[in-house]
């Protein structure tokens, strides 16, 4: 019998849960489990307890909210050798990506990506299947956008719900099996001006015939204070995840992407008020500030930010900078942050291409560039909304447009088997 008291509170559907019971079975542990979906008390239970978010495991009334594998097995003073369950990718990043070698810069290829997301990766799949040779060079191969994703439950033909880095990695293994090679590093600068596109990594100058560029967009560089300590505790980033834990309640949305306007409608139909932040005078990309207009429940504050997230156990309030850059604290029950960089990161490219005002690379119809040879696509190009399989979508024409043009064909050729 296990000497640790172990306490889950679980949620009906939630993937994190049952892995989390798959691996107390391994552990040896006894656990006792209140699904908060299915019992009230349960849930005010994690209310009182200050926690917004399921799953929240209690090891002798240590709280681990969210999914903590490591950080409990660390307590719990359990060995890495313990078996792993399904929460194990099929393959690890560091099993897939290598370092840049003498025999790479030797090399020229039929097609290099640079980003290894799911707009590289998904280039990188239908070009090496298509004979092409292809590289793929991405500097942080875990920290991306759908790489650093808490669940995908979307993704056609993928029924079971999985963390990004899992489905990003399943894909980087398909692509590897198929010829392209993926190496840890950062594109410094870039020439295309001749026939052969030369790249600049801190290792050496890559050659390619053409290139895809892949890049996702800028991440927020600095959290906000009070932010990290309150996670899951007030402070959520995904309304499908936690939004019920907000019934009747009052929370802050904040952001000012497509995402934003989103999440504020979907958690306008739980909550009892939702003050929506927009930290500038207008929304970034597609957004729409019309679609929030209709609920009345949705105070819409322009120019509005957050500088500090207070509380003990659990949120009790926000410090507001407003319009007029006065500090105001305001109580709050939750706030909903999706500040995601949304800024490509482009930079590097300078004038290589023709890129719009804030970063984006313009492409026509088939994600061609101001250069032939040069594709575009992804976060790296302005989208009616970010989506991953919009990303693979956008991988998949980029490597045919490749395909096109290094084997000189009059149109490109479909991979249908």
């Amino acid at each position: 019998m296990s000497k640790h008291k172990v306490l889950l509170y679980s949620s009906t559907g939630c993937p994190y849960c049952k892995k989390l019971r798959n691996h107390f079975e391994e552990w040896g542990l006894e656990f006792e489990e209140r699904n908060v979906t299915e019992n009230p008390d349960y849930f005010n239970d994690l209310h009182e307890k200050g926690i917004f978010s399921s799953p929240a495991v209690f090891i002798d009334d240590k709280p681990f909210i969210g999914y903590r594998p490591n950080a409990m097995k660390k307590y719990l003073g359990i060995e890495d050798e313990t078996p792993q369950t399904a929460e194990k990718p099929d393959a690890e990043p560091g099993e897939i990506f290598q370092d840049v070698t003498p025999e790479i810069l030797n090399e020229e290829y039929d097609l290099v990506c640079i980003g290894g997301g799911p707009a590289g990766t998904s280039a990188a799949v239908y070009a090496a299947r298509g004979k092409l040779k292809t590289l793929v060079i991405d500097k942080a191969p875990t920290s991306g956008t759908l790489a650093i994703t808490h669940k995908i439950a979307n993704y056609p033909g993928v029924p079971e719900e999985l963390t990004g880095l899992e489905l990003l990695t399943r894909m980087q293994k398909q692509a590897k099996d198929f010829g392209a090679t993926f190496v840890n590093s950062n594109v410094l600068s870039v020439d295309f001006s001749g026939d052969v596109k030369t790249l600049e990594l801190p290792e050496g100058m890559v050659k390619a015939k053409s290139v895809f560029i892949a890049v996702g967009a800028k991440g927020r560089s600095n959290k906000i204070k009070g932010e990290e300590e309150l996670t899951g505790r007030g402070v959520s980033y995904c309304s499908t995840c936690d939004a019920a834990f907000f019934q009747d309640k009052t929370i802050a949305v904040v952001g000012d992407n497509e995402e934003a306007v989103s999440e504020a409608i979907t958690l306008s139909k739980f909550a009892k008020k939702v003050l929506f932040l927009i930290p500038g005078k207008k929304l970034s990309g597609e957004a729409d500030i019309n679609e929030v207009k209709p609920y009345e429940n949705i105070d819409i504050l322009w120019q509005h930010r957050v500088k500090e997230i207070k509380g003990e156990n659990r949120l009790e309030s926000i410090v507001v900078q407003t319009a007029d850059k006065q500090l105001e604290t305001w109580e709050v029950d939750g706030l909903f942050l999706y500040l995601a960089g949304n800024r490509p990161g482009t930079d590097f490219l300078k004038d290589a291409v023709e890129r719009d005002e804030d970063g984006y690379v313009i492409v026509d119809e088939y994600l061609q560039t101001s250069v032939e040879g040069v594709f575009a696509g992804g976060d790296a190009r302005r989208t009616p909304i970010k989506q991953a399989v919009i990303s693979a979508a956008d991988g998949a024409i980029a490597a045919m447009g490749a395909d096109k043009y290094v084997n000189k064909r009059k149109k490109m050729i479909p991979q249908y088997s």
